[in-house]
Protein backbone atom coordinates (compact mmCIF):
# COMPACT_ATOMS: atom_id res chain seq x y z
CA UNK A 1 0.00 0.00 0.00
CA UNK A 2 1.32 3.29 -0.99
CA UNK A 3 1.67 6.33 1.26
CA UNK A 4 -1.24 8.66 0.52
CA UNK A 5 1.53 11.61 -0.14
CA UNK A 6 2.85 9.91 -3.19
CA UNK A 7 2.24 12.40 -5.46
CA UNK A 8 0.16 10.41 -8.02
CA UNK A 9 -2.30 9.51 -5.47
CA UNK A 10 -2.82 12.81 -4.02
CA UNK A 11 -2.98 14.04 -7.42
CA UNK A 12 -6.22 11.28 -7.79
CA UNK A 13 -7.83 12.53 -4.77
CA UNK A 14 -7.08 16.70 -5.76
CA UNK A 15 -9.07 15.08 -8.98
CA UNK A 16 -11.74 12.87 -6.64
CA UNK A 17 -12.08 16.11 -4.53
CA UNK A 18 -12.69 18.68 -7.48
CA UNK A 19 -15.15 16.14 -8.80
CA UNK A 20 -17.13 15.68 -5.96
CA UNK A 21 -17.70 19.15 -5.28
CA UNK A 22 -18.38 20.12 -7.94
CA UNK A 23 -21.19 17.52 -8.14
CA UNK A 24 -19.52 16.01 -11.30
CA UNK A 25 -20.90 12.67 -11.39
CA UNK A 26 -19.03 11.97 -15.01
CA UNK A 27 -15.88 12.74 -13.63
CA UNK A 28 -16.23 11.10 -10.07
CA UNK A 29 -16.42 8.01 -12.73
CA UNK A 30 -13.51 8.34 -14.85
CA UNK A 31 -11.50 8.17 -11.95
CA UNK A 32 -13.20 4.54 -10.62
CA UNK A 33 -12.06 1.29 -11.75
CA UNK A 34 -14.65 -0.93 -13.33
CA UNK A 35 -15.47 -2.82 -10.79
CA UNK A 36 -15.22 -0.01 -7.89
CA UNK A 37 -16.86 -0.64 -4.26
CA UNK A 38 -18.80 1.72 -2.41
CA UNK A 39 -19.64 0.46 1.30
CA UNK A 40 -20.84 2.37 3.83
CA UNK A 41 -20.87 0.09 7.45
CA UNK A 42 -22.66 -0.40 8.97
CA UNK A 43 -25.26 -0.12 7.17
CA UNK A 44 -25.74 -3.04 4.72
CA UNK A 45 -25.64 -0.38 1.23
CA UNK A 46 -23.12 -2.04 -1.47
CA UNK A 47 -22.48 -0.33 -4.73
CA UNK A 48 -20.41 -2.39 -7.43
CA UNK A 49 -18.95 -1.21 -10.60
CA UNK A 50 -18.67 2.52 -11.80
CA UNK A 51 -22.23 2.86 -12.86
CA UNK A 52 -23.75 1.98 -9.32
CA UNK A 53 -21.49 4.09 -7.54
CA UNK A 54 -22.26 6.81 -9.93
CA UNK A 55 -26.36 6.12 -9.78
CA UNK A 56 -25.81 6.30 -5.59
CA UNK A 57 -23.78 9.67 -6.09
CA UNK A 58 -26.56 10.82 -8.10
CA UNK A 59 -28.94 10.42 -5.43
CA UNK A 60 -26.98 12.04 -2.78
CA UNK A 61 -26.49 14.91 -4.69
CA UNK A 62 -30.43 15.11 -5.64
CA UNK A 63 -31.15 14.94 -2.07
CA UNK A 64 -28.35 16.60 -0.15
CA UNK A 65 -27.35 18.94 -2.42
CA UNK A 66 -24.57 20.25 -4.56
CA UNK A 67 -22.51 21.96 -2.31
CA UNK A 68 -19.96 20.23 -0.46
CA UNK A 69 -16.22 20.77 0.70
CA UNK A 70 -13.60 18.07 1.54
CA UNK A 71 -10.77 18.21 3.82
CA UNK A 72 -8.23 15.49 2.32
CA UNK A 73 -7.19 12.99 5.65
CA UNK A 74 -5.19 9.37 6.00
CA UNK A 75 -6.47 6.46 7.85
CA UNK A 76 -4.86 3.56 8.65
CA UNK A 77 -2.03 4.90 5.79
CA UNK A 78 -4.77 5.44 3.43
CA UNK A 79 -6.04 8.69 1.59
CA UNK A 80 -9.31 9.78 2.98
CA UNK A 81 -11.39 12.74 3.17
CA UNK A 82 -13.71 14.04 5.48
CA UNK A 83 -16.85 15.33 3.28
CA UNK A 84 -18.92 18.49 4.60
CA UNK A 85 -22.46 19.30 2.70
CA UNK A 86 -24.10 23.42 3.17
CA UNK A 87 -26.76 22.73 5.55
CA UNK A 88 -29.94 25.41 5.04
CA UNK A 89 -28.18 27.74 7.37
CA UNK A 90 -25.37 28.44 4.60
CA UNK A 91 -22.60 25.94 7.30
CA UNK A 92 -21.11 23.46 5.60
CA UNK A 93 -21.41 20.52 8.06
CA UNK A 94 -19.46 17.01 8.22
CA UNK A 95 -21.04 14.23 6.70
CA UNK A 96 -18.59 11.64 6.32
CA UNK A 97 -15.31 10.22 6.03
CA UNK A 98 -14.60 8.78 3.19
CA UNK A 99 -11.23 6.02 3.00
CA UNK A 100 -10.04 5.75 -0.57
CA UNK A 101 -8.03 2.81 -2.28
CA UNK A 102 -6.46 2.55 -5.31
CA UNK A 103 -5.86 0.27 -8.09
CA UNK A 104 -3.18 1.34 -10.31
CA UNK A 105 -4.18 4.89 -11.75
CA UNK A 106 -8.12 4.74 -10.62
CA UNK A 107 -10.22 4.06 -7.44
CA UNK A 108 -11.42 0.43 -6.50
CA UNK A 109 -12.75 0.76 -2.96
CA UNK A 110 -14.45 3.79 -1.31
CA UNK A 111 -15.11 3.04 2.53
CA UNK A 112 -17.72 5.96 3.69
CA UNK A 113 -18.39 6.27 7.59
CA UNK A 114 -20.91 8.30 8.51
CA UNK A 115 -20.75 7.91 12.91
CA UNK A 116 -19.97 11.15 14.05
CA UNK A 117 -17.63 9.66 16.60
CA UNK A 118 -15.41 8.16 13.73
CA UNK A 119 -15.44 12.08 12.38
CA UNK A 120 -14.32 13.35 16.12
CA UNK A 121 -11.77 10.83 16.44
CA UNK A 122 -9.87 11.91 12.89
CA UNK A 123 -10.51 15.33 14.78
CA UNK A 124 -12.85 16.60 12.22
CA UNK A 125 -14.36 20.28 13.03
CA UNK A 126 -18.11 19.53 12.92
CA UNK A 127 -18.86 22.65 10.92
CA UNK A 128 -16.48 24.68 8.16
Amino acid sequence: MRDPDDATRRALVDRYVAAFERADVAALAELLTADAVMEMPPYRNWYVGRDAYAGFMTRVFATRGTSWRNVPTAANGQAALAAYVRAADGVFHRHTLQVLTFDGPLISRNAVFQDAAVLTAFGMPETL
